[in-house]
């Protein structure tokens, strides 16, 4: 292949491999050439991803300010952080990273200002840091820790059993655990969970089907597991337990895929009667609450696209005996419910950002808790009969931050403040509106340094996600800061397909809708334009997962809109995503182009892999993967990296870097993190011209 760039000596792409492979969609004959690399084991896709990896190495250590972006982003890493303490039994559960440490830390504590007590470690399980706690479950008493470990980054995990107080193991070892619930029995003797079919006991393709549900008895073997729920007629069903606030009912979450409808399935938890299905079929999203006795609290949005709390009793639960607790409010989304002190906390959602209201179980508004500016809650917890809950508050600008809010006083007040090393009064945010393609407002995120000059010269980097019900709320991200001290704004729009805007938002982005999304993203990159904050060769676009689907097709839509592209572990062949892994999840979502003519037509119609033209200029390009990514493979990305390297008319860099022995992003450690972020900031900082 012909070397089409400036940088002669460095960017050399490799020559991939074209083969005939043609697929028959519906009557079109779709050329597949790179279907090779799908086959990560074989020996010319290891030859590929090690010259790949080499280009892009090469490419990036050239680049002199490379080294000084990873010394700032590790200064800035480099402080003590905390999750929300968790309260289980007389003890405090808190996970802690020290500063660099590649993992958090899970550790009790007697009291709030209690010693801390080390209960599990995860840096010791991997020299490179690479095994990550994944799900954790206390018992009743707080003495007992069911945890799921993650190797690679991998979704895949294995269930142990750790003894709080002495941190040593039971022998047992649950494997074949993916996206795992487990929920305790009140007597601590076993708990109930979620796992999949052994390997090797049904064909390759159904390992991510046939979900059960088990009951595990403390200190037996895995083979001795009981199955409670299965429904072998429907495979692709899944299935996830808990238990109801007072320990006396098990309750049964039955989902496909990633749909928002699920259903639910109730009975005691040591009766011998069959579970029952509370709903006739799974036509809405119906989330457990809480329950008083036989009356049970459900957040759904049937018939309220926003969301609303209903109460049932478990012998009329018919939706005609419903009663509406607390209504569906027609401006703010109800995001979530917590029961604590007993009240009912609800998390609402304003245009993207988060308010706190409080509630009587009669539904009787109480108070509206006020949070410190415009931002977003990443944790809330608390009891039934506590009287203080905790929170953990973020925005652009501010930190995470933890609050102790005390319900005898009503006063919320910090508990732990960040030490992160920088002045957020350098910075501000607002939130703007603007029209999308076919008129629709949608909202935007900005955050910059105060001072701001709008002459269209500022470096821009539009970030993006739009999918699966996903909200983007005001959040902080340690590594932004380096962009934001070196003039950038950052912009995050709340684009059709997530849930900032309740179901109906989430709908208009979805299935054969899936072209509002990347008109809204592309609208808020003219936008930012035409209102004289960047310029063309200043835009640049980054999502991850479905956020890379976004990017890699608005490229290919609009290759003259952006000076960079930075496309993160990415969905980009829409024909064939549902083949692996866990790619059928996502079919409610996507569609199946496969098994529906309609799907085809408007899915091939944005794929990105196959709307790479010939001879057009693309903008530079940074394509980041991993090998052991088992729920976005990066053969997604691999093919679209050679199909754009073939196809691409300019001499801006085509490259893809691929990560060694991490996943989808799940458990990265911060060495890799810290790694790869300074790349792809080398990267921006090279293609934008500002070195």
């Amino acid at each position: 292949m012909l070397n089409k760039s400036a940088n002669a000596e460095i960017l050399k792409y490799p020559e991939s491999i074209k083969e005939d492979v043609y697929d028959d969609y519906h009557g079109h004959k779709i050329h597949d050439p790179y279907r090779w690399l799908e086959e990560p084991a074989s020996d010319n896709t290891k030859n590929w991803v090690k010259t790949q990896n080499e280009l892009t190495q090469n490419y990036l250590k050239s680049i002199h300010i490379k080294d000084k972006i990873k010394d700032r982003l590790t200064q800035l890493w480099n402080y003590p952080k905390y999750s929300i303490p968790h309260k289980h039994g007389e003890y405090y559960f808190t996970q802690k990273n020290t500063g660099l440490q590649n993992q958090y830390v899970l550790y009790k504590q007697d009291s709030l200002n209690g010693e801390y007590k080390e209960v599990l470690d995860p840096n010791t399980l991997s020299t490179e840091g690479v095994a990550a706690l994944t799900t954790s479950s206390f018992n009743k008493e707080g003495t007992l820790l069911a945890y799921g470990i993650s190797k690679n980054g991998s979704d895949k995990q294995e269930i142990k059993i750790r003894d709080v107080n002495t941190a040593k193991d039971y022998h047992e070892e649950l494997k074949w655990c993916r996206f795992s619930g487990i929920a305790w029995k009140k007597d601590s003797s076993g708990f109930f969970y979620n796992r999949f079919p052994e390997t090797g006991s049904v064909a390759p393709e159904d390992e991510g089907n046939y979900s059960k549900i088990y009951y595990h008895k403390l200190g037996t073997e895995q083979k001795e597991d009981i199955v409670i729920y299965e429904d072998n007629k429907h495979k692709e069903l899944g299935f996830y337990p808990s238990i109801s606030e007072d320990n006396d009912y098990l309750l049964i979450i039955q989902y496909k895929g990633t749909a928002v409808e699920n259903n639910l399935y109730v009975k005691k938890v040591d009766s011998d009667e069959p579970l029952k299905k509370l709903f006739e079929k799974p036509d809405a999203s119906y989330n457990y609450v809480f329950n008083i006795k036989d009356t049970f609290f459900i957040r759904t949005d049937e018939s309220a696209p926003n969301s609303r709390l209903v109460s049932f009793t478990l012998d009329k639960n018919d939706k005609k005996d419903w009663k509406t607790i607390i209504p569906e409010n027609k401006d703010d989304v109800l995001a979530g419910i917590d029961v604590i002190n007993n009240k009912f906390i609800a998390l609402y959602m304003h245009n993207a950002h988060h308010i706190l209201k409080v509630f009587d179980f009669e539904g009787n508004f109480l108070n509206e808790i006020e949070l410190p500016t415009l931002g977003a809650i990443e944790d809330v917890s608390g009891n039934k009969e506590d009287d203080e809950m905790f929170i953990k508050f973020i925005s652009f600008t501010y930190p995470s931050m933890i609050f102790r809010y005390d319900f005898k006083t009503q006063k919320l007040e910090e508990f732990r403040k960040s030490e992160i090393h920088f002045d957020s009064n350098d910075f501000e945010t607002k939130q703007v509106f603007y029209p999308s393609k076919d008129g629709t407002k949608v909202s935007m995120f900005l955050a910059y340094k105060k001072g701001l000059k709008l002459d269209g010269n500022n470096p821009t980097l539009l970030y993006g996600y739009g999918g699966f019900d996903v909200s983007l709320n005001p959040n902080f991200s340690i590594q932004r800061i380096v962009l934001l001290e070196s003039g950038f704004v950052f912009a995050m729009p709340n684009l059709r397909g997530g849930g900032e805007y309740g179901e109906k938002w989430h709908k208009a982005g979805m299935l054969e809708k899936k072209q509002n999304v990347f008109d809204d993203f592309i609208s808020a990159g003219e936008w930012l334009i035409e209102n004289n904050y960047t310029k063309k060769s200043k835009l640049a676009i980054n999502g991850g997962s479905n956020g890379g689907l976004l990017v890699g097709a608005c490229m290919v839509q609009r290759p003259d809109l952006y000076g960079a592209v930075v496309c993160a572990v990415p969905v980009l062949d829409m024909l064939r995503y549902h083949k692996f892994t866990i790619g059928r999840y996502w079919i409610p979502e996507y569609g199946n182009a496969e098994a529906n003519k309609d799907h085809f037509d408007f899915m091939y119609k944005y794929s990105p892999l196959h709307n790479v033209k010939k001879d057009v200029k693309y903008p530079p390009l940074l394509i980041t993967t991993a090998d052991t990514d088992d729920r976005v493979v990066p053969a997604h990305a691999m093919k679209f990296a050679s199909t754009i390297q073939e196809y691409n008319k300019s001499e801006n860099p085509s490259l893809i870097r691929i990560e060694t022995h991490a996943g989808h992003g799940l458990g990265k450690p911060t060495s890799k993190f810290i790694d790869e972020q300074s790349d792809v900031y080398a990267f921006l900082f090279k293609s934008l011209d500002l070195l």
